[in-house]
């Protein structure tokens, strides 16, 4: 263990800030307690002084993410840019050093507790930026016990996650459902296995996330799919979008959206470096595409006359013609690069 660790009192976890710190001072060399586990993956205990985090011009008001860094490793995360905040990169070390913030659920009971608290108009969402549900999730059992508080106090939930572990909390979920709105979104870009293999190599498979969905909707869980991000040439062909769509309905999932591929700051460099490794017949084309963050307009255009064909041919209609609000994952105003959609015969 570097010398750096003796900053740290024996015995005390430290705050993210003073692993930030360390990591900037001497490198993965001085995290203070790093645990390397069989994945391969160091994990570092740290101690959280909020739990819930304050958004804007969200339908959720707050988030919350028990871990940093996720082992997933999904090329396309928006979350590797924020990596930056801890002084590690975008690449590698987002899916192999994760912080575990080991108090997160006393802190969010504490929290949710305040005089001030208002359950019933502070909808908040879980997994924005670092999956709840990643797989040391069944060690820690953060989320679970942060489902625990929020059953305590209940508040409209929405949780997003590329993670089947959360059938284990199928009880709490459902108790969750019967007291307040909540809603899980599997994040399911694609059923396609070289996409999927490429894209998100750490991740679980999609039909293993699809049945997850129908057991969630089964037990009274409002579950459903985003399929995001959707990749230009890679995950876009109308024939994929087609059997996607085809295996999300016919695993009962409540709803369905769509969202293409979105690339800035740090993660738009590390996917354009993953593109010239695994695709670099695309590299160019993706430049023409994402001259700024959202791909260009005329093949937004394209994308949403796929949708539409694809809307029409399974009836699905929009989740705006159904009469619901969007809630868990999605911006208040949908950008122009969504495609918000629900499957008719479930809506």
């Amino acid at each position: 263990m570097h010398d750096d660790a003796t900053l740290f009192d024996l015995g005390r976890r430290p705050t993210t800030r003073e692993v930030a710190d360390a990591v900037r001072t001497a490198g993965l060399g001085g995290l203070p307690s790093a645990v390397r586990r069989g994945d391969d993956v160091l994990y570092q205990e740290v101690v959280c002084r909020t739990a819930l985090n304050r958004v804007e011009d969200m339908l959720f008001r707050w988030t919350l993410n028990p871990y940093r860094g996720c082992t997933h490793g999904c090329h396309f995360c928006f979350a590797r840019r924020y990596q930056a905040q801890l002084e590690l990169g975008p690449g590698d070390k987002f899916s192999s050093v994760v912080l575990v913030k080991t108090n997160f659920a006393d802190v969010l009971a504490d929290e949710l507790r305040r005089p001030g608290w208002n359950p019933q108009n502070d909808a908040i969402a879980l997994g924005t930026a670092t999956d709840p549900y990643q797989p040391i999730e069944g060690r820690y059992r953060l989320t679970r016990r942060a489902l625990s508080a929020l059953i305590a106090h209940p508040t409209p939930l929405g949780i997003i996650t590329r993670g089947p572990l959360a059938v284990r909390d199928i009880d709490l979920l459902a108790e969750l459902s019967r007291l307040t709105r909540c809603t899980v979104t599997f994040s399911i870009p694609t059923v396609d296995d070289v996409a999927w293999r490429r894209l998100e190599p750490g991740t679980a498979h999609p039909l293993q996330r699809l049945r997850a969905v129908r057991q969630l909707c089964r037990a009274g869980v409002d579950a459903g799919v985003l399929m995001a991000p959707i990749d230009p040439g890679i995950s876009s062909h109308p024939a994929i979008l087609d059997r996607t769509i085809r295996a999300i309905q016919d695993h009962g999932a409540a709803f369905v959206g769509a969202l293409l591929l979105y690339l800035d700051g740090a993660t738009r460099e590390h996917f354009f470096g993953f593109l010239g490794r695994a695709y670099p017949h695309l590299v160019e084309r993706h430049g023409r595409l994402y001259a700024d963050k959202h791909p260009s307009a005329s093949y937004h255009e394209r994308f949403r006359a796929v949708m539409g064909a694809l809307q029409a041919k399974y009836d699905i209609r929009t989740r705006a013609d159904s009469g619901e609000r969007e809630q868990g994952v999605t911006p208040s105003r949908p950008a122009a690069h969504q495609q918000q959609l629900r499957l008719g015969e479930v809506a």
